[in-house]
Formats: C-alpha cells, sequence, structure tokens
C-alpha cells in the first residue's frame, strides 16, 4: 500500500525532436529526456509570420508525439516539449538551406547584418491534455566572414542542419559577432521559456531534474 505521504512521481520528460543541440542543453541543465521524433512534415505547414510560423510548427510536433504516447497503453504519463527553429530575415522565415547553393546564398545575404530567431515552444502534459506554447525571439548580429571562409564552413555541411544555416555553438560561432537574449534559443531551445511553460502547466522544473 502506498504511503499518503509519499512523493508523487513526476511525469516523464519527451522532447519531440531530433535536435542534438536541444538535447544537449536539457541534459546540461538538469535532465534526462526521452527523445521521440515526430516525423511531421514541415513544408507542409505554414503562418503568416515567422515568429507564428515557429510556433506553429512547435505546436504539430508537441502534439504528434503526444498523440503516439497517447495511444499506447503501456507508457506512463510525460510531458512533451516540442520546439522549432527559424531565421526572420528581410520578413522571411528561413529554415535549413536545401542544398549547399542555397546555403551560400544565405550567408551572402546575412553577413554584416541583423536577423531575428525565433523558435516556438509548446508544452503538452499527456496527464491531463494541457497545453502551454509561445516563442522566444533572440537578435543575432552577424559578422563578415570572407568569401573563403563561407565556403570552407559549407563545405563542413553543418550549415544544412540547422535553421538559418548557421548555429552558436558550432563551427560558425567565429561568424557571430553577437547576440540580444538567450542564447539557449539559439541554440534552439530556451530554458527560461521552457520553465515559464511548465509553470503553466502546474508543473515544478526542479521535480524533473534527475
Amino acid at each position: 500500500m502506498t504511503s499518503p505521504s509519499a512523493a508523487v512521481r513526476a511525469p516523464a520528460l519527451v522532447l519531440a525532436s531530433a535536435s542534438p543541440a536541444r538535447l544537449g542543453l536539457l541534459r546540461q541543465a538538469g535532465f534526462d529526456p526521452r527523445v521521440i521524433v515526430s516525423g511531421v512534415d514541415e513544408s507542409a505547414l505554414d503562418a503568416p509570420t515567422p515568429a507564428e510560423l515557429a510556433l506553429v510548427l512547435a505546436r504539430a510536433k508537441a502534439a504528434a508525439v503526444a498523440a503516439v504516447l497517447g495511444a499506447a497503453e503501456a507508457e506512463g504519463p510525460a510531458l512533451v516539449v516540442g520546439c522549432d527553429s527559424v531565421l526572420e530575415l528581410d520578413g522571411q522565415a528561413l529554415g535549413k538551406p536545401a542544398d549547399a547553393a542555397e546555403a551560400l546564398r544565405r550567408w551572402q545575404s546575412m553577413r554584416g547584418r541583423s536577423g531575428v530567431l525565433r523558435t516556438g515552444h509548446c508544452v503538452i502534459d499527456t496527464r491531463t491534455g494541457g497545453r502551454a506554447s509561445a516563442t522566444a525571439s533572440t537578435t543575432v548580429r552577424f559578422g563578415n566572414p570572407s568569401d573563403a571562409e563561407v565556403a570552407a564552413y559549407i563545405a563542413t555541411g553543418e550549415p544544412l542542419h540547422v535553421a538559418g544555416a548557421f548555429t552558436l555553438d558550432g563551427r560558425s560561432a567565429p561568424f557571430i559577432e553577437g547576440i540580444d537574449g538567450d542564447p539557449g534559443n539559439v541554440i534552439g531551445l530556451s530554458l527560461p521559456l521552457l520553465r515559464s511553460l511548465l509553470a503553466e502547466l502546474d508543473v515544478n522544473v526542479t521535480d524533473l531534474w534527475v
């Protein structure tokens, strides 16, 4: 028989993303999430603004994984975290470049300028069906790498796997002059925003530490 004073077991944290950067951020902050990739077709979704698009994508990813967990009888309660990032430049939402040629065009237009990295966040509590979501925004000031530096960066393949064709925690870091806002948001997930969204669902972030 369970004692009335026994602590209620916290739900599992599930990351609905294949991003190693997001997983790394969560692990560094004391979490050990399970990863379930959503399989959402990002190209099939749209929204009026980059900030809204990031949120639409995050909600879709979280909802897809929550549905999978809900359909599996053996799965216990979970908090599903969905995220998606786009770079807003000239009012356009820039996700992962399709190929090296597109990555080159991106860097030719970005260097020496500033863009806004928008990351949508959505948390779904499978116990209650409760949802909380919001978009975090961070201004990124790009440096002026030479044509040779840009070509060398693109040759690594890294920019093909990240929104906006750059990342703050990889080989493009020397080409970023500075940011205004949460650096984690640029990497892929804003931990302060995650804490706020969990609080909306009456979940204490420290209860999820391992």
